[in-house]
């Protein structure tokens, strides 16, 4: 009865319009006040306790480091280098748009801020070179997604926190699917512009190579401190996260002057803005997985799929599909905190690892991103182009295949995500 009241009341909120965190709370405080076995008060001191917990710290660092980024030039300085290097193939300035959005995903730690930094720059310059500007933008829709899977990840740091993993095993786990991702795309772009016979770009000299990464080199070198300060224990994902801030700071302001100072109370306001947002949805959220805790909703989950008789495989296959529909209707943060509680013990049952089913349930947060009605890159992407949100999913929709097969291989072999993390840890 107690299940059936908190799901109910969730969804119920949520259809009459109510926001997602207030849904959250509201069906949470209900249910224990009215069918539930705790108190107001043990809610009130785990919404405290929430707010201690060290590994969220990093989260608002991470998202001031990538508004210092976005707002400044460095996506421009990627997105030039990317071009310089591989702009002269078949689909040349698509897939060098698709290497702006890994570079860029690995100093921002978000899927919308990579396609507003990338796709505000090369969609213009796409159409203006011989695609159509539904190509473009279903390309940087996709591409975009990158921003959560390519280390280091907001979204990972949430699954982190939800169940107790640890944020560098996941921050390295992502690097190899994020590369395989990121090359999947080009090539399905290569054969997709050799179909369409889209004109070549001229070949770029090795001086303007050169040029392009000596001018990106202090963007790309976040990424350096980043994930070698974690990795060489110099400070924990939280602390680099940080780091990351400062430096941000220092580049767009001092070495590439792009912002100016007394523009900085602006980008702190917005970060801030973002911040507040997120960690309020990751309060209620986790409010909302201490009732499920409380009534012992994940253990009856649990002890009823294994009584199914499950394998490993069918079970991967089902979280697929229920996240492939959440995806649909809800935003990355609040899936990973109300469904990674229940389903990650019966994952660690069935002998999957934590680190490799967070991959999983991170690929399926990309695919969320971009599937109606709530993909946040398809609103990004509309913004940007000025196309309808139905041009923008009927842009999208044929890139999708790509994410779709990649879910798959990530799910059934576990080596694309676990061999970097076994081999350093």
């Amino acid at each position: 009865m107690t299940t059936i009241a908190l799901f109910v009341m969730l969804f119920l909120f949520m259809i009459i319009g109510m926001p997602i965190a207030v849904a959250l709370g509201l069906s949470s405080v209900f249910t224990i006040m009215f069918f539930g076995q705790g108190s107001l008060a043990s809610m009130a001191l785990k919404l405290q306790n929430t707010a201690d917990l060290f590994t969220l710290l990093s989260i608002p660092f991470f998202i001031l480091s990538g508004t210092f980024m976005t707002t400044g030039g460095v996506a421009k300085r990627m997105v030039h280098l990317a071009n310089v290097c591989i702009g002269h193939l078949h689909g040349g300035l698509g897939m060098a748009s698709v290497l702006a959005c890994m570079l860029f995903a690995a100093v921002s730690g978000s899927s919308p801020a990579t396609v507003v930094a990338v796709g505000s720059i090369v969609i213009a310059g796409m159409v203006k070179s011989g695609y159509t500007r539904d190509f473009a933008a279903g390309v940087i829709c996709n591409a975009g997604t990158l921003g959560i899977l390519i280390p280091p990840s907001i979204v990972m740091v949430v699954y982190a926190a939800a169940t107790e993993t640890s944020v560098g095993q996941l921050f390295l786990a992502g690097i190899v699917p994020g590369i395989v991702l990121g090359f999947m795309l080009m090539f399905a772009i290569y054969v997709r512009a050799r179909m369409l016979k889209i004109p070549l770009q001229p070949r770029a000299s090795l001086k303007e190579i050169l040029a392009a990464a000596r001018d990106s080199l202090w963007g790309m070198l976040l990424l350096v401190i980043i994930l070698g300060g974690i990795y060489g224990g110099v400070f924990t994902p939280t602390e680099a996260a940080a780091v990351a801030a400062v430096y941000a700071f220092f580049v767009a302001v001092f070495i590439y002057g792009d912002i100016k100072i007394e523009k900085v109370p602006e980008v702190l306001l917005e970060s801030a803005k973002v911040s507040v947002m997120l960690m309020f949805v990751i309060a209620n959220a986790l409010l909302f997985a201490y009732v499920l805790t409380t009534e012992r909703i994940p253990q009856q989950v649990a002890e009823h799929i294994i009584e199914m008789g499950l394998s490993p495989w069918q079970f991967l296959l089902v979280v697929n599909i229920l996240l492939l529909i959440a995806g649909n209707f809800m935003e990355p943060t609040s899936i990973i905190l109300i469904l990674a509680p229940i389903l990650m013990p019966i994952a660690a049952k069935l002998g999957i690892d934590p680190v490799h089913f967070g991959i999983i349930m991170v690929v399926n947060m990309e695919i969320g991103m971009v599937t109606p009605p709530v993909g946040l890159n398809l609103f990004v992407t509309a913004g940007i182009t000025g196309m309808s949100i139905m041009q923008v999913v009927k842009a999208a929709m044929p890139w999708l295949t790509v994410l779709l097969v990649f879910l798959m291989l990530v799910t059934y072999i576990p080596a694309l995500s676990l061999s970097l993390p076994h081999w350093l840890f």
